[in-house]
């Protein structure tokens, strides 16, 4: 056997026995020699050369939260790989598995203190499942199977740190110590906890379903589990499209972005199933209500609810036990209940939806996107304002989703665009952003057009940092550094090489989206909207207190009032 390259056998690895066509990076000094490598089989293995590596990480999480194989994002030392961390916190907290290879200085130089060294082993040791520097060589190709076999088993981060120049060296690497074979364990529920499981759900006469996307799998399977119980599903935001929104179980999604009927159907819930969740917003919960839990991961069991019954098995599989074994309930009047809710809730919903009003709101916009994007759309929604809009007023039917959901970093809009077009080149990848988001990477657009990924990316354009000001008005403050200053997005687009479209008024609205939906080059269209803030699907007295203190103080400050919707306010508060 011919010696060959280290760089060459890690990269003949990635490609030929895990799979892996593309990575997210940016090239520098200290993994050059491996960047060599990749470029002899650039057809096979595309770099794709972001602007920022934290981009090129969270690309990574939301191509992994996507199509669950694992993305992997490459950096230099230093200020390279600390750009990264964001990313990989995404990935860590949403369970996502991700391989970052992340260069070092040279290897004789580790511990000097070069030029841009840093103890990098260190850094990522809270983000990572799997955390090694490279000593020689000859560790490397057995790293590299370590490593991606981590990532998958544990749904998380592997960081493999490589001194450059170690890929430079030859050698025949004829005896493996590892194979890119992996496995992971069956889980199923004990039959104790299935029988108790079945007899809970027996005796319960108001059940109601927390779906999580830990259901994403399981869409038929739950679905006939809720009909044979007459059970409401509520969604997680994480796990929006597991079932369609106008489906006639779906109540929409819980907390502070959820609906009216989701919150009361909660509270009044005798038993409680969450099923692939462990929902962490302990307020919108039940306070003494019987729950069962399903999780493949045994230690999320009872992690943010004191369930009385903890299913440990795949979602799939523990719902197909239950379908099999139980009866059906005589239930249905308290179905019905939340369905007729959920019915007038949707009337609402498209009433301002439909809204001809100037300035735009965000409602409307859902609107217009949910006319025009396909049904096997990708949609990567971006946090603040913007997460409340998406998750209550776009429709989605058998689109998918992917957000940053746990550790809900802003800035994850377009990244998730660019990974979606990348995971499903014949599908549609939406970016939905507000402009405080979209602005956090907005220098990655032009990643976008180089690489001719026909994305297209809505601004919903207010001038401030929307969600941060409604949180301090419900705290009863006044605003502080919340204002951005205009910006225009659709000029920016068109200075890259992309389509811009800027929309004003409520008229243009359609119009600017079917332009920029039937192009073929990545297109903004940047709508300015007006600043309304994204009312909780349920208003408590104290949120209500500190909004009346803001208020006053408001009054005070400047003479003038901004109330909300009052309508809407007053019908969410005595409900």
């Amino acid at each position: 056997m011919f010696e060959k390259r280290t760089g060459e056998i890690v990269t003949n690895l990635l490609i030929d026995d895990w799979g892996i066509d593309h990575i997210y990076g940016m090239p520098g000094d200290s993994i050059n020699e491996l960047m060599d490598d990749f470029r002899s089989r650039q057809d096979e293995l595309q770099f794709i050369q972001v602007r920022h590596e934290e981009v090129g990480a969270l690309a990574a999480s939301s191509y992994a939260k996507l199509t669950g194989k694992v993305g992997v994002c490459l950096s230099i030392g230093g200020p390279g790989a600390t750009h990264l961390v964001n990313g990989l916190y995404d990935a860590k907290a949403d369970s996502a598995p991700v391989l970052a290879l992340v260069g070092q200085v040279p290897s004789e130089e580790v511990g000097t203190g070069a030029f841009q060294e840093e103890n990098l082993e260190r850094m990522f040791d809270g983000v990572a499942v799997f955390n090694k520097r490279v000593q020689s060589a000859q560790q490397l190709p057995d790293l590299v199977n370590q490593a991606l076999r981590e990532a998958y088993v544990n749904n998380g981060v592997s960081v493999l740190i490589i001194p450059d120049d170690l890929s430079a060296v030859k050698q025949k690497y004829e005896e493996k110590l590892t194979s890119s074979v992996y496995a992971k364990t069956e889980v199923f529920p004990s039959e104790k906890s299935l029988i108790e499981a079945k007899e809970a759900i027996a005796e319960a006469k108001k059940p109601v379903i927390l779906a999580g996307k830990g259901a994403a799998h399981a869409q038929e399977e739950l679905v006939e589990f809720a009909e044979t119980i007459h059970s409401p599903v509520i969604l997680s935001l994480l796990a929006k499209g597991v079932i369609p929104d106008n489906h006639p179980l779906c109540l929409g999604q819980h907390g502070q972005i959820g609906t009216q009927p989701a919150y009361n159907a909660m509270k009044e819930a005798d038993l409680l199933l969450m099923i692939g969740t462990s929902f962490p917003y302990r307020d919108f919960l039940p306070k003494d209500t019987k729950a069962i839990q399903i999780d493949i991961d045994p230690s999320k069991i009872g992690k943010h609810y004191p369930v009385q019954i903890g299913l440990a098995g795949s979602t799939k599989d523990t719902l197909q036990w239950l379908n099999d074994h139980i009866e059906p309930k005589d239930n249905q009047e308290h179905l019905e209940k939340y369905q007729k809710q959920m019915d007038e809730w949707r009337v609402s919903m498209q009433m301002q939806k439909r809204a001809n009003t100037d300035p735009i709101n965000g409602p409307q916009v859902m609107y217009e996107l949910e006319k025009i994007m396909p049904e096997d759309a990708i949609i990567s929604s971006d946090v603040g304002n913007v997460t409340v809009w998406v998750a209550r007023y776009l429709s989605m039917v058998r689109q998918k989703m992917v957000i940053s959901g746990w550790l809900a970093t802003m800035g994850c809009g377009l990244p998730g665009a660019i990974a979606g077009q990348l995971a499903y080149p014949n599908r549609q990848s939406i970016a939905v952003c507000g402009d405080g988001g979209f602005a956090m990477n907005m220098q990655d657009f032009i990643t976008a057009v180089k690489y001719k990924l026909p994305l297209k990316v809505i601004v919903l354009n207010n001038s401030k940092i929307g969600m941060i000001q409604y949180e301090q008005e419900a705290m009863g403050h006044l605003h502080y550094a919340t204002e951005l200053g205009d910006m225009d997005f659709a000029k920016f687009a068109e200075s890259c090489g992309g389509e811009g479209y800027r929309v004003e008024k409520r008229e243009d609205l359609e119009g600017a989206m079917q332009k920029a939906f039937l192009s073929d080059k990545p297109a903004i269209i940047d709508v300015a909207i007006e600043d309304q803030a994204p009312l909780p699907g349920n208003i408590g007295y104290e949120q209500a207190v500190h909004y009346t203190e803001y208020l006053i103080k408001e009054f005070f400050e400047s003479g003038k009032i901004e109330l909300p919707p009052l309508k809407t306010a007053t019908k969410r508060l005595f409900n």
